[in-house]
């Protein structure tokens, strides 16, 4: 059945800002839908409060509305729009579909004339109302755990007193395990029940049976209207049934299923698809298996949308489903879509996958000092990375190494656990580093059975952990000048990374690489084609792997690589890896963007990164995409196979930052500012010397690099002092302190965490107004692309205060300051491509805080409020391509646009909410106001200083 010629204009809903739960991988899904539907010349308008998203673009829809996602902003986008036939509410994850139901009940799609497509609230609200669900699964025979609804206190107690402990407790519609947990006892229990009801938005929870130690699989699906299913890709959690999807360690494809019940599990899912209403899309079905030899199956739940772990599984197969599922659902059926890899299939053709890959989520529990630690049934990551390898060890080391969190890999890095119960516990209560804590268990000989009778994780993967450790203790025998070629071979081809193996050796990371290069262990790039190689895949999308020599016919030796490099002019731009707070969407946006203006220059564009869930990873953004960690070594191996002209560090945030040094260092061009100016920023002494002889004011300072030093500075500075270790984001480790006392204790704990830091002391100017800007610079001359006023004093992270543009309460003496300044120091510092300064305001004096010649979390809000592409004008300088006088700046904006932080403290209940100098919201919003008498702009400055904590 072909497209329906009676959708001709559709409504996508967003998912607003990130919040633990709902990330980065709504943003991905709903541009994949946008760019699907425009490509059929259907009308696309969107409604999205998420300024940081590519989704939000101007590109990206026909109509782009930043507006707070209610049904009041629903009803004046249909009033602007009759011409609106249809809404499609799957790709914004829970915040979408919440709304889309909210709509439905207030009527306003019948008012309009709206038709809800790609799912019917029917099966929303079946698969939301966990009673319904149990009784439609009952009917279909599809097993479930003994579960029961509990509306009312009185009934929970009932039900616990029925089914007896350990039990699960689940809210009804809500996102990332809201409410949701595992109890053992009464007094527990009580305390879960009364949030879950409190946070359920119909108070209702379920209460289950907790099927504590069964194996947890998802399955992604894609049903059109003929009824045709195909499953696009099957994951297991290496973690046990108790920890939630989007914090466990996943695997795909399953890796521990018979055969039987993998088909018995397919059957299961299509029934339950077809049995909760009729609509073409996507959807993810949970299972849970025994870990016997019945393999009995249970299910769990059932999204009728597409999902964090579609994102994932599309990455993970290259069959791109939210493209797709947009398609079915303007009534396309899958016969007649291609596979958009081989362009030669069609896109009902379930993938095969000839590789492995694995997702390590990513915490960030050292922003919420005191916070519960331990994972269970409410999602607490931020971010996550995948790894593809040849084989689940190489896949786990590549994803470890994406982390980003100072370890080279699983284990062979010096930094394992060494205590016995200390690892014990590690492993009982699973945490951001049980991944770890296995391989430290063995090494400290704990047996297998012991560790699989604490953390019930299947056999199978950790006898691949021991395999690991075996081979660790091989390697360790030798020395680099005895290693055997089969030995760093099977080490490479394993994972391991050079630097774990030169730990091994006693030796360099250096020493290694030189060996590989004499032995000809050498990476080679495979593809990821959907189809383990029955079809030719079209699609540049490669990972890298290492391979014995092949022997031709002829006699000659040689490696099968797959990445076929050719004589264009490359660019290789650097992506920001995974989400975390500090480091979030914001620089995947600036990342493609940097794409798409290097091939509008005439660049072959090549991109790096390890992120599942965002557009910079999509397999059409850049020309090639290597899915690979932002890690040295990977990325040195991949410049060395393609020979750039350059690489562009600027535009990932930290992590393509902390690389510049390397580059520089292997004589690598690095594209717009150069490292010496990048550096000279970071350092803080050589910066205030640039500072000074420029006669620029910054607030009084110092550098120490032990306590003593600190303490001697603190009589020079006078309190109260901010204290900030070098080379970090997010205002990681940053602190207030008033007394010595307090310095000390923070010093100290900073050079335990950071050792060889510098550490930065400055006098913080107390009620002091905050300020930023950002600029593009070509090195003669400077625009400045806006200048934003903090709401929050002075001492608030920049990434949580509510950034007012453009400023509205500094006199244009202050700004004559802003701007002169902005412009001495981006061409002191020679900067090439973008710049943001933060300055302190006292007494109508502007102090410098800090300046980054590099993209800032700031830049698209810019871009959206004045609705120009910014980060492409700043890329074109950085490749030389064009001078800032070369464009025709016309910033649009009446009125005024505040950034406005969202907060994930209810992931974290315990935790201290007073914010300070570091950074704590994981997003983002946009707020349009046409006056500063704007109530909500009166309530944000009313409440300005309730939060600042030291």
């Amino acid at each position: 059945m072909p497209k329906r010629q009676d959708l001709k204009s559709i409504l996508i809903i967003g998912s607003g800002p990130i919040v633990i739960g709902q990330a980065c991988e709504f943003d991905y899904s709903g541009s994949q839908a946008l760019r699907s539907l425009r490509e059929d010349g259907i009308e696309t308008i969107l409604i999205n409060s998420n300024p940081a998203t590519i989704m939000t673009d101007p590109s990206m829809a026909d109509h782009v509305y930043l507006l707070p996602l209610n049904t009041k902003s629903i009803v004046q986008i249909l009033k602007e729009h009759p011409q609106i036939d249809a809404v499609l509410p799957t790709m914004g994850g829970q915040t979408a579909l919440n709304l889309c139901i909210e709509a439905d009940e207030k009527g306003i799609w019948e008012d309009f004339g709206v038709e809800i497509i790609g799912v019917d609230i029917d099966a929303i609200n079946i698969t939301e109302d966990r009673d319904k669900f149990r009784l439609l699964m009952e009917e279909i025979g599809v097993p479930m755990a003994p579960q029961a609804t509990a509306t009312s206190f009185l009934k929970g107690k009932e039900i616990a007193q029925e089914f007896g402990f350990p039990l699960c407790i689940r809210a009804s519609f809500t996102l990332g395990g809201a409410g949701a947990s595992i109890v053992y006892d009464e007094a527990e229990f009580e305390k879960a029940l009364s949030r879950g009801l409190e946070i359920s938005p119909i108070h209702e929870v379920m209460i289950d049976k907790a099927m504590m130690g069964w194996k947890e699989f998802e399955l992604e699906l894609l049903r059109d209207d003929n009824d045709n299913v195909v499953i696009i890709c099957s994951i297991e959690n290496m973690d046990p049934m108790g920890i939630h999807t989007g914090d466990s360690i996943t695997v795909a494809p399953a890796m521990t299923l018979s055969d039987k019940t993998y088909q018995k599990m397919r059957d299961m899912a299509i029934k339950m698809m077809r049995s909760i209403g009729e609509f073409a899309g996507g959807c993810n079905v949970q299972f849970a298996v025994s870990p016997d030899e019945n393999e009995d199956i249970i299910a769990i739940e059932i999204n009728p949308r597409v999902s964090r772990s579609s994102a994932l599984a599309s990455k993970a197969t290259g069959y791109p489903i939210a493209k797709i599922a947009a398609k079915l659902a303007t009534g396309y059926t899958l016969d007649e879509l291609d596979n958009q890899i081989t362009k030669s299939t069609s896109a009902l053709f379930e993938p095969t996958l000839d590789y492995v890959i694995v997702k390590i989520p990513r915490w960030n529990f050292d922003k919420f000092e005191g916070s519960d630690r331990t994972l269970g049934l409410q999602m607490k990551a931020v971010g996550e990375v995948m790894g593809i390898g040849r084989s689940f060890q190489e896949a786990l080391h590549k994803a470890t190494q994406s982390l980003e969190i100072k370890r080279n890999g699983i284990g062979a890095d010096g930094k394992g656990y060494k205590d016995y119960s200390q690892i014990k516990e590690k492993l009982k209560f699973a945490s951001w580093d049980r991944v770890f804590a296995i391989y430290d268990a063995i090494q400290i000989g704990m047996p297998l059975s012991k560790i699989h009778e604490i953390t019930r994780i299947d056999m199978w993967f950790l006898k691949q952990y021991e395999e690991l450790f075996e081979l660790e203790k091989e390697i360790s025998t030798f020395t680099i000048e005895t290693l055997e070629r089969d030995l760093l071979l099977e080490a490479k081809q394993k994972g391991y990374g050079d630097r774990q193996i030169a730990h091994m050796l006693g030796c360099l990371e250096s020493e290694v690489y030189k060996k590989r290069e004499e032995l000809n262990v050498n990476r080679v790039y495979k593809l990821v084609d959907t189809c383990a190689a029955e079809f030719t895949a079209k699609t540049p999308y490669y990972y890298s792997t290492f391979e014995n020599e092949i022997e031709t016919a002829e006699g000659t030796k040689m490696h099968a690589n797959e990445s076929v490099v050719s004589d264009k002019k490359k660019i290789i731009v650097l992506g920001s890896g995974p989400n975390r707070i500090g480091q979030g969407i914001e620089f995947d946006y600036c990342c493609v963007h940097g794409v798409l203006a290097a091939a509008e220059c005439g660049y072959e564009t090549i991109m790096i990164n390890c992120n599942p869930e965002t557009v910079s990873t999509d397999f059409d953004t850049a020309d090639k995409l290597y899915f690979e960690p932002v890690f040295w070594e990977h990325i040195y191996d991949i410049i060395k196979h393609e020979k750039p002209e350059g690489v562009i560090v600027q535009l990932g945030g930290q992590t393509a930052l902390k690389l510049a040094e390397k580059l520089d260092r292997y004589g690598i061009p690095i594209i717009g500012t150069s490292f010496k100016a990048l550096d000279l920023a970071e350092d803080r002494g050589s910066f205030s010397t640039l500072l000074k002889d420029n006669n620029i004011p910054y607030p009084r300072f110092g550098v120490a690099e032990t306590a003593d030093e600190a303490l001697a500075l603190a009589d020079e500075l006078d309190f109260p002092i901010l204290v900030r270790p070098s080379y970090v984001l997010g205002g990681q480790g940053m602190k207030i302190v008033i007394n010595k006392e307090e310095l000390l204790e923070h010093v100290v704990d900073l050079l335990r965490k950071i050792p060889n830091n510098k550490l930065l002391l400055d006098h913080y100017l107390e009620g002091a107004i905050e300020a930023e800007a950002d600029a593009i610079c070509d090195g003669e001359n400077v625009y400045i692309i806006g200048i934003m006023e903090h709401i929050e004093p002075c001492g608030i992270h920049s990434g949580d205060s509510n950034a007012t543009l453009p400023a509205f309460n500094l006199g244009e003496l202050v700004l004559e300051q802003i701007r002169e300044y902005t412009k001495t120091i981006a061409l002191a510092l020679d900067t090439v491509g973008l710049i943001n300064i933060q300055f302190a305001i006292k007494d109508d004096k502007v102090y410098i805080i800090e300046a980054n010649p590099r993209a800032s979390r700031t830049v698209p809000f810019i871009a959206k409020a004045y609705k120009e592409p910014y980060v492409n004008y700043a890329t074109k300088v950085m490749l030389g391509d064009k001078k800032v006088t070369d464009f025709d700046f016309n910033p649009q904006l009446d009125g005024f646009a505040i950034k406005q932080p969202v907060f994930s403290f209810n992931k974290f209940p315990n935790v201290n909410k007073k914010l300070g100098p570091e950074m704590k919201s994981t997003g983002e919003s946009i707020l349009f106001i046409e006056s500063l008498r704007d109530d909500q702009f009166y309530d944000l400055y009313s409440r300005r200083k309730m939060y600042l904590s030291k």
